[in-house]
This record gives structure tokens, sequence and C-alpha cells, in this order.
């Protein structure tokens, strides 16, 4: 599988506009194509194993930064059968089960309606001239649509919101039309989605603390399908857990069906969100209504 999904038959070029207006880089910097997860692989021509990532929230993903603070996610390069491949990251052990979670930072595009209430749903934050999504309310056509807590929007209805204010942003969305709210949505960096299955005592096979994955049951579901440690949960089969106490977050795994999708992101990175959108914006959320 491609680190970049499918467009959904999107124009290629609007999207390279959309990232060149928040990241001021050349064209197809950032769609270059990357190679297969399990296969031998080439760099880009921009040099690097990775997509070019550019920044996040002011964090830069240097190669020095990866390796002190994600060194999970560096370009390993392993011996096999007399070859040597180079394998891209996520890569923490040598089991080819890690294949099955997926690195993405995507570009892709998001059609949202209004409710009866003529609201999408979503709170959007302003950090280092970029826009974030800072909130979805559940069960809302923004959630409904596939966004998510810490997504990137870069535009609304083909308007680039490179260095715009929230307020600016929400005015957008309360003067965009019920129907038809187009958006160009960049990917979370590093995320990564894990299909778990619970075993006969309805585990999945992990431990999490304050929400972050802090150890792995040996020969779990987890532990054979990808989870790493020192990752913070963000979904659990779509449901927003960000924010909630340990409790409520097993509450809603012991009530998931057997099959369990669960979306990750280093804590290094969600640290660095958090911190950015401010503790204050997080306990006003439930009493500040979504545009």
């Amino acid at each position: 599988m491609s680190l970049y999904p499918s467009l959904e038959d999107m124009k290629v070029d609007n999207m390279v506009r959309a990232q060149m207006a928040q990241q001021q880089m050349p064209p197809m910097y950032n769609y270059a194509p990357a190679p297969a997860l399990a296969a031998p692989s080439a760099p880009s021509p921009t040099g690097h194993y990775y997509p070019a990532l550019g920044e996040y929230m002011g964090l830069e993903f240097s190669e020095s930064v990866i390796a002190a603070n994600m060194p999970e996610y560096q370009v390993q390069t392993v011996q096999s059968g007399g070859a040597v491949t180079n394998l891209i990251a996520p890569i923490s052990s040598q089991s080819l089960t890690l294949q099955k979670a997926t690195v993405t930072q995507a570009i892709r595009q998001v059609v949202l309606c209004k409710d009866k209430d003529g609201k999408c749903g979503v709170r959007l934050h302003s950090v280092n001239s970029g826009v974030f999504v800072c909130y979805v309310a559940a069960g809302s056509p923004a959630a409904l649509a596939g966004l998510r807590f810490g997504d990137q929007v870069l535009e609304i209805n083909n308007v680039a919101l490179a260095g715009m204010t929230m307020d600016k942003c929400h005015e957008l969305l309360k003067k965009a039309p019920t129907n038809g709210i187009t958006l160009a949505v960049r990917d979370r960096p590093f995320e990564r989605t894990i299909t778990l299955h619970k075993d006969s005592i309805g585990h999945v096979g992990f431990h999490f603390k304050d929400g972050k994955v802090v150890g792995l049951v040996k020969d779990s579901s987890a532990a054979r399908n990808g989870m790493l440690t020192d990752h913070q949960i963000l979904e659990i089969n779509t449901i927003t857990v960000v924010g909630m106490k340990d409790k409520e977050i097993s509450r809603i795994i012991d009530s998931s069906p057997s099959v369990v999708n669960i979306t990750i992101i280093p804590h290094y990175i969600y640290k660095h969100m958090i911190s950015q959108m401010s503790s204050s914006l997080f306990k006003d959320l439930d009493r500040t209504p979504a545009v």
C-alpha cells in the first residue's frame, strides 16, 4: 500500500495549491510517490524515504528530531537473503506484522453539510499560521465526514486559511451554504490505525495510562498487530477519546464489538499538539458551541 492513499477523484493541482499556500514549497514537493512498506525502496525525488512532512504546529520533522524523540520511525536498513533492503517506518522490531499499521501524510478532501441548527459541529484553532481541528462534536456532520482532532485544514471552499485567525475561519463556516462545504485537509503526522481482535475474555492486549499506551501483553492481538508503547490513543472505532479519563476509554473498548479499530499517534507529537492548543481551550469545549 502506498503511503499516499487515493485522492478520491480530487484534482491534484488543487491539493498542491492548498499545501503550497501553507508551506510555500515547490510544486510536487509533498507529492513524491512513496514506496510500499514491505517492498525494497528508493529515495523519492527529494532525496528522502519519507514524503516531505514539512512542519506541523511549528514542529519540524527533521531526521535528528525523529531519531531523538521517535526512533521507531527512522528508516531502517535490514539484510534479507543477502540483499540490503530499506524499510519505511514505522518499524520498531523485526516483526512483519507492523506493516499492518501504516503512516500517512496525505491531503484529502472533506465535504461537510450543516445540521438542522445550521452547524457543522467543529471548532478550529490557529497555531503557527496554520489552522487545526481542536474539537469535533460526536455525531455531527463534521464527525460523519471524517474530520478528526489534530487534522490541519488548509482550505474552506477554495479559500486558503494560511495565516488566518480562528474567528475568521469560523466565520467562513458560518457563511458557507448548508450543503457542499469543501475542505482540503492534511492528515495528522505519523498517525496509525490498528485493527485489534478481542480474546476469549474480551481483552485486546495493551495497558494505558492517561490515554498513553504504556505496555503490551505478550502474544496478544495488540502485540501481533503493530501497537506501540509511548503512543497516545486518539480514536476508538472512530470515537474521539482525547481528553477522556482512562475509565471512560476502557468502557468504550469494553463496549466495542470483537474487532476494535484504534488510532494512535506518537506521544511526543500529542504533547506538542496539546501544548499548542492550550489546556484552557479543552476545558471550555463543552461550554462553547461548535460552529
